[in-house]
């Protein structure tokens, strides 16, 4: 009452500072503040003694990703292994391997079928004295009446495939895969029935690459890391063509009767084998000059030229004029700025080379061997397929000069079909049965068939 003179608004104002006081007032927060700087001065005695620490191993470890610590996932002791340890699968020794699948100790029944029905279309030789490259149009269409159905996906190994191969036959459907840990997979998929498909074990490592042999498809010849094998359904075994130490990349044939074939090392070198020969050792090796060579390819025509791509070169070597060291390309590629993971001739003429790049692009380059002009045209394509998939090859089709085919990062997951310039043609998906990256696709060499491997063994067929 003795602040009559004020206004309202200050006098409510005024009563608000005095209620503010009595409430701070109560809480005593100077003594408050009077204990805590005493604490905190206080010195601390000198007989008084450090905690001990605890030992490193009582620790609980902190979890980290393994993902950003790129390291390889790994589980203790599984009930069900995932991934193939030591343990499980021991080493494949050198020498000739019995054609017998993993899972048996003998050849059964279903293993006798699966092998007699890739003898007898062996047997059956394919005139291709007519074949000719279809036109665009005619190509686009037989492209479209291609599909894929739930039937035809089977889980053909047991981990990321690496190779396929696919039977020249032209009345069954037999597909091989190639996996990360030695496995090759066999899948007669004309036979639509469960036991149509066996896995077998002749290598130890990577199977990077796979061919029926041209002249006999009876002979399926598969390289892995670290041995070069002949797999011989008419003796029902594995022989052993060449050997080396994890050094094996890729190989091709240099003649038309296979028995003589380059071998591409991730050391650089190439070396030329003979199957003919009983020694497992290559006839030569020569050193390219490149630091790396992860595929070889053989031109269809002139057969001494071969194509051999590494980090960010991609070269064409005279196989007459090699030697150990001082190799001089006949031709070189150029552009890629990054990892080069493939390079291959075109089928028909060799006139073309269509590489992948780690530079997200595809590389169509003309005129390479006899053309003294030449040209190149570069297509963008996500080709970051990162670790924990196969890295992308654009692979020709053998019945088309001009189209190549490559696997996708694109959603939905398909596989896409370029022309030599640069040109989308079509893409191969399904919604509802392909939803993971094909990453490893292989075409038949006179039929409308296409076959996609994933990185969990499993094998798409169009």
């Amino acid at each position: 009452d003795g602040h009559s003179h004020l206004s309202a608004y200050e006098r409510k104002r005024l009563k608000n500072i005095t209620e503010n006081a009595k409430f701070f007032a109560s809480l005593k927060l100077h003594e408050s503040a009077a204990r805590l700087n005493q604490i905190a001065t206080k010195r601390q005695p000198h007989g008084t003694k450090r905690s001990k620490r605890k030992k490193v191993e009582d620790e609980t470890a902190r979890r980290r990703s393994m993902r950003l610590l790129r390291v390889e996932p790994s589980i203790p002791v599984p009930e069900a292994p995932t991934q193939p340890g030591a343990e499980e699968y021991p080493q494949v020794p050198a020498g000739p391997v019995p054609m017998i699948p993993e899972d048996q100790l003998e050849s059964s029944k279903q293993t006798e079928a699966l092998l007699n029905t890739w003898m007898r279309i062996s047997e059956l030789r394919v005139d291709d004295t007519d074949r000719h490259t279809p036109d665009i149009e005619r190509y686009q269409e037989s492209l479209s009446s291609m599909v894929l159905s739930e039937e035809n996906i089977r889980k053909v190994v047991k981990s990321r495939v690496c190779s396929v191969a696919i039977h020249p036959s032209e009345s069954t459907i037999l597909v091989a895969a190639g996996d990360k840990w030695g496995h090759v997979g066999l899948w007669n998929v004309s036979c639509g029935s469960e036991e149509g498909a066996h896995i077998f074990i002749p290598h130890n490592l990577q199977v990077n690459c796979m061919h029926f042999s041209p002249c006999n498809p009876a002979h399926l010849l598969s390289l892995s890391t670290d041995s070069l094998r002949c797999g011989d359904v008419t003796r029902a075994v594995f022989d052993e063509i060449c050997r080396s130490e994890e050094n094996f990349s890729s190989f091709d044939f240099l003649d038309g009767s296979a028995s003589t074939a380059i071998v591409g090392q991730w050391d650089g070198d190439v070396a030329v084998v003979d199957r003919r020969t009983p020694r497992a050792l290559p006839e030569l090796s020569a050193h390219t000059g490149m630091k790396r060579t992860r595929t070889v390819h053989v031109h269809p025509v002139n057969k001494q030229y071969f194509l051999a791509a590494g980090l960010v070169d991609v070269c064409v070597f005279d196989v007459r004029c090699l030697k150990p060291k001082g190799n001089q390309p006949v031709s070189s590629l150029i552009g890629h700025t990054k990892s080069v993971a493939s390079a291959y001739f075109s089928p028909v003429t060799g006139s073309r080379v269509v590489t992948v790049c780690a530079d997200d692009k595809l590389r169509g380059q003309f005129g390479i061997v006899d053309s003294p002009e030449r040209f190149y045209f570069p297509c963008r394509h996500n080709c970051n397929t990162g670790r924990w998939l196969s890295r992308f090859r654009a692979i020709w089709d053998p019945k088309q000069e001009h189209c190549f085919l490559v696997g996708s990062m694109a959603q939905p997951r398909q596989i896409n079909v370029f022309q030599d310039t640069g040109k989308l043609l079509h893409s191969f998906y399904n919604l509802d049965c392909l939803s993971s990256v094909c990453s490893i696709n292989a075409v038949h060499p006179s039929r409308s068939i296409l076959v996609g491997g994933n990185s969990s063994g499993r094998l798409h067929v169009f």
